[in-house]
């Protein structure tokens, strides 16, 4: 499960990084937090 959570974490972050880039201002800040909020700690080294 939590392979399954990193996964889907690091989609939405690149899909948060590309949406700020592309001028989606608002949709980019929430995939990226969304993003950073399944990923789990250890992934980060936290």
């Amino acid at each position: 499960m939590g392979t399954l959570l990193t996964i889907l974490g690091i989609i939405l972050l690149i899909a948060g990084v590309l949406g700020v880039v592309r001028g989606r201002l608002l949709w980019g800040i929430a995939a990226i937090v969304l993003g950073l909020f399944l990923t789990p700690g250890y992934f980060f080294g936290l």
